[in-house]
C-alpha cells in the first residue's frame, strides 16, 4: 500500500518509467525439464552437426520465447527438412517434408506460434524431444531459427560458416 501511495503522489515519472523498464525485462522462462535417453542405434541423425539426447541429462524445455521486436535476437541454425534428414517428422504446418533447396525455416515453439506466422512450415519444438519425432535430439532453445540450406544460400553465408550464427529477426506485413 505505501509504495501505491509513493508511486501516485510523489514520483508518477520514476514509477513509469520502472514499469516500463520490467515490462521490458520480462523474458521466457522455462517452462520445464525432460530427461534425455540414449537413441536406439542408428536413429539420431547428426547430418548437420545436430546433437542427439544424453541418457539422464536434463533438457530445459520452453512454451515461450522472447517478445519480437523490430530487431528480434535469435540463433540461425543449419537444419534439413527432407525424409530422413535431421529434422526429424514432417513439418508442422504441412506434415509435409520439404526439399532443402527450398528456402523454409523452423522457429522455437514460441515464436511458431502455432503456425500464425507466414511462410515458416515448422516448429523447432522448445517443449519436447528426446524421441522418434524430434529424431532423438534435445528441445530446441527459445530462440531459433532453424533454416535450410537454401536459406543460408540465400542470405550469402560461406558454406564453411554454416551451421550456426547470432541473426536478428522481425515480423514483415
Amino acid at each position: 500500500m505505501m509504495k501505491q501511495v509513493i508511486c501516485s503522489t510523489v514520483f508518477p515519472l520514476l514509477c513509469i518509467l520502472l514499469l516500463f523498464l520490467s515490462v521490458e525485462a520480462q523474458t521466457c522462462s522455462p517452462s520445464g525439464k525432460i530427461k534425455g535417453k540414449t537413441p536406439p542405434p542408428g536413429q539420431c541423425n547428426q547430418e548437420n552437426d545436430s546433437d542427439c539426447c544424453k541418457d539422464g541429462k536434463w533438457y530445459t524445455t520452453y512454451k515461450c520465447s522472447p517478445p519480437v521486436s523490430s530487431q528480434t535476437k535469435a540463433t540461425l541454425t543449419l537444419n534439413s527438412f527432407e525424409r530422413d534428414g535431421d529434422g526429424g517428422a514432417p513439418s508442422e504446418c504441412d506434415n509435409q517434408y520439404h526439399s532443402d533447396d527450398d528456402p523454409v525455416v523452423a522457429l522455437s515453439t514460441g515464436w511458431y506460434n502455432n503456425g500464425k506466422r507466414a511462410k515458416v512450415v515448422d516448429e523447432c519444438d522448445s517443449t519436447m524431444g528426446c524421441d522418434s519425432d524430434h529424431d532423438y535430439q534435445p528441445p530446441c532453445p527459445n530462440n531459433i531459427v532453424d533454416a535450410s540450406k537454401a536459406v543460408w544460400k540465400a542470405l550469402g553465408v560461406p558454406e564453411n560458416d554454416w551451421g550456426g550464427m547470432d541473426i536478428y529477426w522481425s515480423d514483415t506485413d
